[in-house]
């Protein structure tokens, strides 16, 4: 079944996930990102969400200046928006993304994390992923469904298997694209966004009705 009883008491969670807020302050694997902070703390969600949303990387004028995924920039705007189109709060979910620290190009401009950065990366979201031991995982982006392949391998291409229900690694899988305003006007229109975020409301469904995923 879809319903998961963590093994770890709260305390040690905490105190676990402290430690590892604290190794990814002081991460300096990337040379490129070593003027950044990694945005990964207490803001990021409950450590008891059921559904984890896992993104890109911070962005510019968002994440990396107000220090919440996906908050403070266009992106955030519609994500928060898309959230609550289904009745989903941000207080029952949790958010990180596949780069902790904001990736930027010569001009300031933000870019897509390198494969050198986003394995330097992986180990955190791998021990993240442990902790909250999720039941629901939704990727937003190509970046964020080949990243959890560090974790689980997988052959999901996101074209393909967008806004469907998956199994993989025991959990229900949504992939789904990303918010920015570049994605909107490009390859997934608001429309199409609103309806792959119905059936993120299909999973949570499922999983409160107790939904096995071997019979997905």
């Amino acid at each position: 079944m879809c319903s998961r009883v963590s093994t770890i008491s709260p305390r040690l969670k905490a105190k676990q996930f402290s430690q590892l807020i604290a190794d990814a302050a002081g991460c300096r694997r990337c040379v490129a990102m070593c003027d950044r902070s990694a945005v990964l703390s207490e803001l990021n969600g409950p450590l008891t969400a059921r559904i984890i949303f896992i993104g890109e990387a911070p962005g510019r004028k968002g994440a990396d200046q107000t220090r919440v995924p996906f908050s403070g920039d266009q992106s955030g705007k519609n994500f928060d928006r898309f959230l609550a189109s289904i009745n989903l709060r941000r207080e029952d979910i949790f958010i990180t993304s596949a780069a902790l620290c904001n990736p930027r190009s010569e001009s300031g401009a933000n870019r897509k994390p390198s494969k050198t950065e986003l394995k330097n990366c992986s180990e955190f979201l791998q021990s993240t992923f442990a902790l909250i031991d999720p039941a629901i995982v939704i990727t937003l982006g190509s970046v964020a469904l080949e990243a959890i392949r560090t974790i689980q391998p997988h052959s999901l291409i996101l074209k393909e298997s967008a806004a469907k229900i998956h199994d993989w690694n025991g959990r229900l899988l949504v992939p789904i694209y990303h918010p920015s305003p570049q994605v909107l006007a490009s390859h997934r229109r608001e429309r199409e966004q609103l309806a792959d975020y119905q059936v993120v409301a299909r999973a949570l469904r499922s999983l409160k009705a107790g939904y096995n995923v071997n019979a997905a």
